[in-house]
């Protein structure tokens, strides 16, 4: 039996390893505005969080460099770097098996509209959600909490139960995002987070065969 009859996920470190487009992407960015680069293991800690938050924190941009960086990079990763990722391995099956037992799934990813759209679509897993809500592509709104909110407008506005939620992800900011509407966290070991974060989630998996158990979607055999 399910745990729970809804699931929201995150996109990028939870389905889908997109770090190498990301990353670099941000790189080309970057030396496009004539920036340093940071480090891989630095570089790794942008992805995730909205686009915007990263420039700012991280790069120390302000409002108006951050604007000109996000249209660099947005030029160059709808070209390419969409394409630079994979679906992690065990995460279709887990999809598939949620819906045939019944699961309500949404994605809620703090990816800009349009790039996460092609994603789902290139890698074929748009069918396997009932809601799909993304960051503007403005960037105007892609707090976590922003897209948790529409997620479950959007599965409310279907008729879908919205009372007993838990949110899938790898990041602080989807415990953080989920926190704000009461909803439990699962953070997966195979994304981008770390032991940090991971303490803040009500609880933890290693593997998609763990999180079938945990949530008690039958069919998983890895």
């Amino acid at each position: 039996m399910l745990t729970y009859p809804t699931i929201l996920l995150d996109l990028d470190g939870t389905m889908v390893d997109s770090a190498p487009g990301v990353v670099s992407t941000i790189a080309q960015t970057l030396r496009e505005l004539g920036e340093p680069v940071p480090d891989m293991k630095e570089l790794l800690r942008w992805v995730g969080p909205p686009l915007p938050e990263s420039f700012e924190k991280r790069a120390g941009f302000s409002p108006a460099r951050t604007s000109e960086a996000i249209q660099v990079f947005r030029s160059h990763y709808i070209d390419y770097g969409v394409f630079d990722s994979r679906v992690f391995d065990g995460m279709g099956e887990f999809l598939r098996n949620a819906k045939k037992a019944g699961a309500h799934l949404a994605v809620a990813t703090s990816k800009p509209t349009i790039s996460a759209t092609i994603m789902l679509e290139h890698f074929t897993l748009s069918p396997h959600f009932d809601v799909i809500c993304c960051a503007a592509d403005d960037e105007s709104r892609g707090a976590k909490h922003e897209v948790i909110e529409d997620a479950l407008r959007g599965l409310q506005d279907k008729g879908l139960p919205t009372d007993n939620v838990i949110m899938v992800g790898d990041r602080i900011h989807d415990v953080e995002g989920a926190r704000v509407h009461g909803i439990d966290t699962i953070l997966v070991r195979w994304g981008y987070g770390g032991p940090a974060e991971w303490e803040q989630a009500h609880r933890v998996v290693d593997t998609p065969r763990q999180l079938h158990e945990l949530l008690g979607v039958p069919g998983s055999h890895r």
